[in-house]
């Protein structure tokens, strides 16, 4: 899907692997990814293997997030895959999941890029009033708990929404959809200075690879001023 679809990089969720490895899954593409159960979570992110020589830092913090760093043509570009819990998961947890997302964005230089693709497990909810800053008007459904601390999150690390801000039908916004219900609980982050970078984001739909959750892209183009050399 990713070579059809053009896509460089993939973060996954809930894949259930156990370990902490560095795998090629064929067609060119390898997967860095971190799990403590089989049954259950689990985190990676997938990249083509032409990035995969840029890719200098890789931080395994549970099997709910997971961070790479990579420089390309000098800029450097930190990647993260959060599976936040779901709904009916103890607060306890969700706080714990939480406090390691906002570890991870305070450890990262302010001038450096960052790209969250994450399952979240919430609803930010259509329209932004009171919320312009951190998200646009194109979500789905009202908002409930998990998507609040979706949103506070984006406030404290000064990071957008980016699924919100593109106008598509709503099919196009849906993320995951059982028993002809369809919501949007899967979304990409930015710091809100690389919005400008972010040409497109929309959900591919006819896709099977997996069961509900559909796949979220996004086109960003990296902004690199290369230094003049001096002359002597």
């Amino acid at each position: 899907m990713m070579e059809r679809r053009k896509v460089d990089i993939l973060c996954v969720q809930e894949t259930r692997w156990k370990g902490s490895k560095a795998s090629g899954i064929g067609a060119g593409f390898k997967l860095f990814y971190y799990g403590v159960d089989s049954k259950r979570n689990g985190v990676g992110v997938v990249l083509k293997e032409e990035f995969v020589r840029n890719v200098l830092e890789v931080k395994r913090v549970s099997d709910r997030v997971i961070s790479l760093k990579l420089e390309i043509e000098g800029a450097m570009l930190n990647v993260v895959s959060g599976y936040a819990p779901q709904v009916g998961c103890e607060l306890e947890e969700k706080e714990r999941f939480w406090s390691e997302l906002d570890d991870v964005i305070e450890s990262i230089p302010t001038g450096e890029r960052v790209v969250i693709g994450a399952d979240f497990n919430g609803h930010v909810s259509e329209g932004n009033t009171g919320d312009e800053e951190v998200m646009g008007k194109f979500g789905v459904k009202e908002r409930n708990l998990e998507g609040q601390m979706a949103v506070d999150f984006a406030k404290r690390m000064d990071m957008v929404v980016v699924n919100t801000y593109f106008q598509k039908r709503e099919e196009h916004r849906v993320t995951y959809k059982s028993g002809g219900r369809g919501t949007q609980v899967d979304y990409i982050l930015c710091r809100r200075g690389s919005l400008k970078e972010i040409s497109d984001c929309k959900v591919v739909v006819g896709e099977s690879v997996a069961r509900q959750h559909r796949m979220v892209v996004c086109r960003m183009t990296l902004m690199v001023y290369k230094r003049k050399r001096s002359k002597r």
